[in-house]
């Protein structure tokens, strides 16, 4: 639903990608993705700043262009914001970077796919070759929950592309939002004879997935991305003892290199070079993520990094209002 019906509405562009890059990927997803990309009425794309959209766990990029209830879908909010003078305007990108498994934590694994590179060698060059958009300084990448993870994972490892980040509700402090989940994906699998395998093949054959069901899928999703078996189905490997949920060390140091916590340790620095960084949290997140994000912004403010930080009184759950405020940030940055 459009709150503001006098705004102009601008075009959505659909894109086809053929991945190389994900060709022969242990999953065996497809390579063909589509990359849709909203561009302001009147404007055609050429020398517009552009944002990519990394979406959260269980969606793929065109999923925020749907038709939405009692609110806006991303293009609708793009279309307000600009018409408004809040935000200038800018060409959005929301690639389909849907997994097997259900999702993306957007950094490259053995098991879900060198995602990391797609997004930076064939995604963003596919838009700006076609939209002549974007370029060195003028791309902000953004998200929530995943895709927030997934943006300032980009941003600490990437600034030399992005020029600028926007991380909603992202995961991070991983021994509070993930190992307290470990203990339900092992009964999870017990009741599957302790196979993964049998899992993720029960639930792909539906035809109803319970909302545990799909939290379980996410758990395995997680250690796929951060310490894949490429052996193993799926690439699964657990960091904890099937039987125990004792955590085995050396599992869950490999996750552990995949914190933000962790990497704003290494690569904090990175940072430095952004426009503009944007994190938020509800102070009311169900899975813990708003203790992680405060620690976050405490490492950034004690090594004089520029960042805003923001806390709000919500959960996880259907904070997209909260675009309203990092959209226009990231886009001023980048004009």
């Amino acid at each position: 639903m459009r709150l503001d019906r006098n705004a102009p509405r601008g075009r959505i562009h659909s894109l086809a990608l053929d991945s190389e890059l994900l060709r022969g990927n242990l999953l065996g997803d497809p390579t063909e993705r589509e990359v849709a990309v909203y561009l302001p009425a009147g404007h055609d794309g050429k020398g517009l700043p552009l944002l990519v959209d990394l979406v959260g766990f269980t969606a793929g990029g065109p999923a925020h262009l749907n038709w939405k209830n009692f609110g806006e879908n991303l293009p609708e909010r793009l279309d307000r914001l600009i018409a408004a003078g809040k935000m200038p305007p800018a060409a959005v990108g929301f690639p389909d970077c849907f997994t097997r498994l259900g999702g993306n934590q957007y950094i490259n694994s053995a098991a879900l796919g060198p995602w990391e590179d797609i997004l930076i060698q064939e995604v963003v060059p596919l838009i700006e070759g076609h939209f002549g958009c974007g370029g060195e300084g003028r791309r902000g990448v953004f998200g929530k929950s995943s895709g927030g993870y997934g943006s300032l994972a980009h941003a600490l490892r990437h600034a030399d592309f992005w020029a600028a980040a926007a991380c909603h509700s992202g995961d991070m402090a991983f021994e509070l939002c993930y190992l307290p989940d470990m203990p339900g994906t092992l009964r999870a699998l017990d009741k599957k004879e302790g196979s993964i395998e049998k899992f993720i093949t029960d639930f792909e054959a539906g035809p109803k997935w319970s909302s545990s069901d799909i939290h379980t899928l996410m758990s395995l999703a997680m250690c796929a991305s951060y310490d894949p078996d490429p052996d193993a189905f799926c690439g699964v490997r657990l960091p904890v003892d099937s039987e125990t949920c004792e955590v085995i060390a050396e599992r869950w140091a490999n996750w552990l290199k995949w914190d933000p916590l962790t990497m704003a340790e290494n690569n904090a620095a990175n940072l430095r070079r952004l426009k503009a960084l944007w994190i938020d949290c509800g102070s009311k997140d169900q899975y813990n993520l708003v203790y992680g994000a405060r620690r976050l912004h405490r490492a950034l403010t004690a090594q004089d990094i520029d960042h805003v930080y923001e806390e709000f009184p919500d959960d996880h759950s259907a904070v997209d209002y909260r675009m309203d405020r990092s959209l226009p940030f990231l886009a001023k940055a980048l004009v």
